[in-house]
């Protein structure tokens, strides 16, 4: 009879056998979560990559010791959530990793690259231009007076996850194209001595425009996560402000909420 906190390891050649799995079997949580839960954990952490075969149902539930319904159930879960993908006379593939960012004061690449995502930056603009109303309120600025605007794409698996458009101060911090695209904004102010404090941030939710489906990958009227942001250092200055859009089928907000006493 089989215990609590059961074991089972892939057997070698398939993209598993670098797994232990840890199935409690006393638990009152779903077998079927628990696997899907833990492969999951796999994808996002890089363990298993796009393109990565998981084999079919009847190996796995053999090699895992589990029903052949337990294990179509959590990798059904795993297809509605777009992680993985059936292929017909292929097998169950992972398509790639839904990027869960914590909501706080932090750079996307920074998240990305804890997370073993292994984010790239591509520089789509690095110029200086008129503050309009908006940016200028938002930086605490005259309207006209010249800023930084920075577009840029970042990819995951070399795959758009973000379009992320900031504009800064004039004269804040130098802003060379090389180090963009092989760090963050955040990182570059840190090394800088700007030490951020605090932000203002908006999350909202809106359709893809065509362009913006075809700079993300996405079809067009596909779901796109929006965030603003104000950034401020710890004099209360505001040194960024930002207007970003993620493709909701690669990325999520993260976030504990607590009850008021």
């Amino acid at each position: 009879m089989a215990t609590p906190g059961d074991r089972a390891r892939a057997v070698s050649g398939s993209p598993l056998d670098t797994l232990d799995f840890t199935l409690d079997r006393s638990s009152p949580v779903p077998l079927y979560y628990q696997l899907a839960q833990q492969l999951e954990a796999a994808i996002e952490h890089g363990v298993l990559a796009p393109g990565n075969l998981l084999g079919n149902e009847i190996d796995l539930s053999v090699r895992l010791g589990l029903s052949r319904p337990t294990v179509r159930q959590a990798i059904q879960s795993l297809v509605d959530k777009g992680l993985l993908v059936r292929r017909r006379g292929v097998g169950t593939q992972v398509v790639h990793s839904q990027v869960k960012r914590p909501l706080e004061l932090s750079s996307l690449y920074d998240d990305l690259e804890s997370a073993g995502q292994g984010p790239t930056t591509q520089v789509l603009r690095n110029e200086r231009q008129p503050a309009s109303a908006e940016v200028a309120a938002n930086l605490g600025v005259k309207e006209g007076s010249e800023v930084v605007v920075l577009e840029r794409l970042r990819r995951t698996h070399g795959e758009p996850v973000a379009f992320l458009c900031n504009y800064l101060p004039s004269g804040l911090l130098e802003l060379d194209g090389a180090r963009l695209e092989s760090t963050g904004l955040y990182r570059m102010m840190r090394t800088a001595g700007i030490t951020l404090h605090s932000a203002r941030q908006t999350v909202g939710a809106r359709s893809a425009t065509a362009a913006e489906a075809k700079r993300l990958e996405e079809a067009e009227g596909a779901a796109l996560l929006t965030m603003q942001r104000t950034a401020y250092d710890d004099t209360g200055r505001a040194v960024e402000f930002g207007t970003h859009i993620y493709r909701a089928s690669r990325y999520a907000f993260d976030f504990q909420l607590l009850m008021r006493p």
